[in-house]
């Protein structure tokens, strides 16, 4: 009779914990955003070669991609210098891109250290005198972002 009675009990607990309304989720609780990037370069002097693309989170080593390996890289044709990145992590970022001609997968410069082939960086931050400080080129992603850059070219 025990053992009956535990297992109307167990089956009564079950028939309640079903009954039970399920948690809401919590108004507080933080759900982090994304969003999607539309990045468009304007100014290309030519169709050769490809455009290198540095997306960064933070300054360590900016502009140059090989100096912070945390950086997410893209390569587009320069045929074709439209981006989407989707499901990008709400926050701030930076751009660094270079018009790479040779396709060498270096920027080339000259013999006094001037670039021979474009250089572009988010919010068409000005370059004078080497490139902008991470600061002039953050932007914030939520939601539905775009940066148009425009490629610039001394030599």
């Amino acid at each position: 009779m025990h053992k009956l009675a535990l297992a109307g009990l167990s089956v009564l607990m079950l028939i309640g914990a079903a009954e039970q309304p399920t948690p809401a989720v919590s108004p507080d609780a933080h759900v982090p955003s994304q969003g999607i990037l539309h990045l468009k370069i304007e100014g290309l002097r030519s169709e050769k070669g490809s455009i290198r693309i540095c997306l960064w989170r933070d300054d360590a080593g900016f502009p140059d991609c090989k100096h912070n390996p945390h950086v997410a890289t893209y390569v587009l044709t320069a045929k074709d210098p439209a981006l989407e990145i989707d499901a990008l992590p709400a926050g701030k970022y930076g751009i660094s891109a270079i018009h790479d001609e040779n396709d060498n997968k270096k920027l080339d410069k000259s013999f006094i250290g001037l670039p021979t082939e474009g250089v572009a960086f988010s919010n068409n931050a000005k370059i004078n005198f080497g490139p902008p400080k991470f600061a002039k080129v953050q932007f914030s992603v939520d939601g539905d972002t775009r940066q148009t850059l425009k490629m610039r070219y001394f030599l």
